[in-house]
Formats: structure tokens, sequence, C-alpha cells
């Protein structure tokens, strides 16, 4: 299925009926805000089994799983949208300094206006509807760009917005990069980009010609460190989960595994046996193991099993886009499953031992030779992993665990370096949409002459400040 591109004169279209909708100041009450919260939260339960379907066509994806990952997540953000917009959107009252004495000083949170939402494949509905929320609770408008490698859930996306907001609050645009290339040219107050280091540039690069601002949520490597203090058990099932959910296919994947010499073996053995555990004595056959989204993406990931030795399972079927979780060795430092995002099921080793340097220095260097990830995973003692982090850094880290930290609304999500800007979750979504304005209100019943030329009580006033 290949979706219709939408003309550039639509788009020019709905944005300027956005700005126009924006300026009468409809979106502005906190009550309309949450009006329009619980309208997205009725339309996903209407659409629940539609998105569900949609995924499992595009991607394989159980409808388990795609509760558990993309609906369950957006319905938790909406709720707390729902519970907190109020005190977010709150004006601030801040202390004032003796040099302006008698004044008041305030933050006023007010919204940045219209609002591009660009999503990736990999996650369509939970990456694209969990920044809308943040958008509607800060009052703007916005609109939605889908990924068109996953038609059937970008339809039903579409379909389900249509059924729930006018196009001059929130609309759905559809089509390739050449749908992207034009919106990113266009005058949006802000742009929240979820997809590849790569595109990143080029939507960094046409935003800056309107000075346009934006959260970039990336990818990149992100470490998986296993060290002979660990449970090897429960480090095998956690990474064999982080791996295989979505088949790898997720921006904080464990990418890549550095693993101490001495507990190699049995991590290997594990892995395989917890691969087993979740997903039964065949995986291909497994209702809850997604497939790579198209053919490229099938041949780019199969194409890094022969970049190494294939210590667990190596098994592909191309017909189906279907590749089994696999770790391989003996792999070269210059490889492309050592340099580039893996993006899927595939699992080098990297072996370190504590000769010469120790293992946690070994580590800490290998990770700062490389760009910056979006997570770090450590599997040891907890102190050495809040060592290796403090040394570190990453868009965010777990000890002991792999994915879990993008389950906390509580905590920021989001890259640094080349894994992202800007950060979002809970009142961080509320604030990616949110300008915070000074506003200092001065009384005209006195006036303070220390400010104003020639400067006469110079000397008083440079004590204080």
């Amino acid at each position: 299925m290949n979706l219709e591109n939408t003309t550039v004169e639509r788009m020019d279209g709905i944005l300027a009926a956005q700005k126009k909708y924006f300026r009468s100041e409809a979106t502005r009450s906190v009550a309309f805000r949450k009006q329009q919260l619980r309208k997205l939260l009725k339309a996903i339960d209407e659409y629940e089994k539609e998105l569900a379907d949609a995924l499992w066509n595009d991607l394989h994806k159980s409808y388990e799983e795609a509760y558990l990952t993309e609906l369950s997540l957006v319905k938790a953000e909406i709720r707390s949208a729902i519970r907190h917009t109020s005190k977010w959107a709150r004006r601030e009252h801040k202390c004032s300094p003796l040099t302006i004495f008698g004044s008041s000083s305030y933050v006023v949170k007010e919204p940045l206006g219209s609002a591009l939402i660009v999503s990736p494949w990999n996650y369509p509905v939970q990456l694209l509807l969990n920044p809308l929320v943040g958008a509607i609770a800060a009052g703007c408008t916005a609109v939605l760009k889908p990924s068109p490698y996953v038609p059937n859930v970008s339809l039903a996306i579409e379909k389900m917005i249509k059924s729930a907001f006018d196009e001059q609050y929130i609309a759905v645009v559809q089509g390739n990069r050449e749908v992207n290339k034009h919106l990113f040219s266009m005058k949006f107050d802000m742009i929240f980009f979820t997809g590849s280091p790569a595109l990143a540039r080029n939507v960094a690069a046409a935003a800056a010609e309107n000075l346009v601002p934006m959260v970039l949520e990336l990818g990149g490597k992100s470490p998986c460190i296993i060290d002979k203090g660990c449970d090897i058990h429960l480090a095998a099932l956690r990474c064999a989960w982080g791996k295989t959910l979505n088949a790898g296919q997720t921006c904080i994947a464990p990418d890549y595994i550095l693993i101490h010499k001495d507990v190699k073996a049995a991590f290997v053995k594990e892995f395989a046996a917890c691969v087993k555990k979740l997903h039964g004595d065949d995986i291909h056959e497994s209702r809850h193991y997604v497939r790579m989204v198209n053919e490229k993406a099938f041949e780019r990931v199969e194409g890094y099993l022969h970049e190494g030795d294939v210590v667990y399972g190596g098994h592909t079927k191309a017909d189906e886009r279907f590749i089994e979780p696999t770790l391989i060795d003996n792999v070269k430092a210059d490889a492309d499953v050592l340099t580039t995002e893996i993006f899927g099921p595939v699992f080098p080793l990297v072996t370190f031992d504590d000769e010469s340097k120790s293992f946690e220095e070994k580590v800490v260097n290998y990770i700062l030779d490389r760009e910056k990830p979006l997570a770090l995973y450590y599997f040891g003692p907890a102190k050495k992993g809040w060592n290796i982090i403090r040394r570190t850094s990453s868009g965010g880290a777990c000890i002991n665990d792999t994915i879990m930290h993008i389950a906390n609304p509580n905590v920021p999500f989001g890259g640094v370096g080349n894994s992202g800007m800007g950060h979002y979750h809970g009142v961080l979504s509320f604030e990616a949409f949110t300008h915070r304005r000074a506003i200092v209100k001065t009384p005209t019943l006195f006036d303070l002459p220390f400010r104003y030329m020639p400067y006469k009580t110079f000397g008083l006033v440079k004590k204080l400040v």
C-alpha cells in the first residue's frame, strides 16, 4: 500500500488555517485544553482495535505488545495531562532582587503556537500521539506527519484524528520525504521530530532558515554492559526482552554488548534459554515477535549477520522479513554492525578483560570514543554502575535493566548530542511546546532613582549588585 502525498497547497492551507485559529485564542483556556485531551482519550478507546489491527498488519505486532508499548503509554500520558495541566499552566510568582525592589516577578506559560510533529515507523502510535498530548496541554495547534512505512497505521491515525478534531486545530498530512522536506521549510512555531540523526540534520538545517525551535528525539548505538558481578540469568532475560521487543526496532534498544570475558560463555548460553522462555521453542511461530518493517530494513540487518561469527541464532526468512535474535562474536572494530545503529535483533559482542586496564576503564573509554548514545545499560554491582554512568554521557540509563526508564513519566526522556536535544514525558511534554515568558510588574506609587543617569548613588548600588 502506498500513501498519497498531501499536496503542497493543502499543507500551506492547513498551516494558514491553524495560525488563524491559534490567533483566535480558542486554544488558550485550560478548560478547552482538558476537553480536547478527553476527546483524544475517547478517540483512542474507540479506535483501539483498528489501531491494533493496523500495527499487526504493518509490523506483525501482537495486540498485547501494541497495547503495552503504544496505546497504554499514550493513555497514561493523556490522563496525567488531564490531572495536571491546570497546575502546569499556572502563572508562577518568583522572588525579586533588591535591584527591582517593589516589583513583582512572574513566569507566564504561553503556547508556542502551531506545532509540527513528525514520527517514525517503529512505534508509530506512541511516538506521534505522546508529543501531541504535550501540544494540546500547552495550548498549541498541531500538524501530525506519520510514517509512510506503516501505511495501515498512518491511515488509521488520520481517520481517528479527523473523527475527533477540526483540521484548523489538529490535522494529519501523509507522504514521503518530499512532503517532509516541504513541511520542514514551512514557518511552524515549533518542530518535534523523532527519527534518525542523519535525517535530523536535514530537519535542523531547514528549521534554521526560519529560526524554528526544535525537539529532536533520535537514536544511536546504546551500549549494554555485562560485568562479571552481574546476575547472569537476569541480565540475559532483560537483554533478550529488550532486544526482541519490536524485533530490536526500538530507539532505546540495547544495540551492542560490552561483556567481561569471564561471563561471556555463561551469558550466551543463558541468552539462548531466555529467548526460548520468552518466545517458545520456535520464535518464528511466536505471535509476539515482530518482523522487519520492509525489505530494505531486512536486507540491511540481515547483512550484519555476516560481519562476525554467529554464536546464537542467525536464521532468516526473507519472504516474511523474519530475522531470528542473533548473537555475533569476533566482529572487526570498523564493521558496520559496530559503527551504525542496528535497529534490529542482531547483538554483537565486544569482549574485555581486566588485563593492563580494568574492565570498567576499557568500557568507559570505548563509550567515550563514540557518539553519545540515547541509552546506556549496565548489569552488575550498582555501585560500579553508578560510577560508569558518572564517567559517561547518554540520554538515559538503567542499572540492571533495559528500556524501562521510558516507562516512568516522572523522569525526562530525550537524547544528548548525536542522540537528540530536548526532553518530554509528563510536565516536560507540556514544557516542550511552551514558552516561559518573564513578566515584571512595577509599582507606580514610588520610583527609586538609583537606576537613572547620572547614577548619583552608584557607590551604594555597587555594594548591592
